[in-house]
């Protein structure tokens, strides 16, 4: 159906640059969402949206523009000691062995929690029993602006709610940036992205 509007319960997919507004209000570019694999989620279901980009998508139709900015309190929030915590070494070996060179300190590391989602953490310090992790989001204490445009709006179908080796309107990554077999899902689902998560 021709001109669908964004409300609760429509599959919607989006397209959008994601930046972070420096403190000279400058702004970097963090993270794209491309036409060839959207964003996407289902309206009002999908989790982790932030709410100044929900605000501005309801009502809109495929083809509409948005440009939001988004406080830290408004988008990924503030840090969480609370997030920062000490895993035991073993849970990162593979048949016995530690992988020194790709686990140490920088280095951004997919994990699952214990409830099966996708979550993404820092290693800030590796020592003989434990390796640190941050998982707080990587965006935290930043203010973003999200520039996009919606490309698809429709009604929602069983697949869309239950993708079938995807995960799509996932919380945290975008959809197709490879985070859970790429396409149409990422994000191994909410890890939390431009609400995600914008999902994003």
């Amino acid at each position: 159906m021709a001109n669908e509007k964004i409300k609760p319960g429509k599959f919607v997919e989006l397209v959008f640059d994601l930046y972070t507004v420096n403190d000279d209000h400058s702004e970097t570019l963090v993270h794209q969402v491309t036409d060839d694999a959207p964003e996407c989620i289902v309206f009002g279901v999908t989790q982790g949206l932030i709410k100044p980009l929900e605000k501005a998508l309801e009502g809109l139709s495929a083809g509409d523009k948005y440009d939001i900015v988004a406080s830290p309190d408004e988008a990924f929030g503030r840090h969480n000691p609370d997030e920062v915590v000490e895993v035991d070494r073993e849970v990162f070996e593979i048949d016995g062995k530690f992988d020194d060179e790709y686990i140490k300190p920088g280095v951004r590391l997919p994990m699952m929690t214990a409830d099966g989602y996708r979550i993404e953490g820092l290693v800030v310090e590796v020592t003989d029993k434990h390796v640190k992790m941050d998982f707080n989001h990587q965006l935290v204490d930043r203010t973003v602006r999200i520039k996009g445009t919606v490309k698809t709006v429709r009604d929602v179908t069983e697949e869309d709610l239950h993708p079938a080796g995807v995960c799509c309107g996932c919380h945290g990554g975008s959809c197709g940036d490879g985070d859970c077999g790429g396409g149409c899902g990422d994000g191994g689902c909410n890890s939390g992205g431009c609400g995600s998560g914008c999902g994003c």
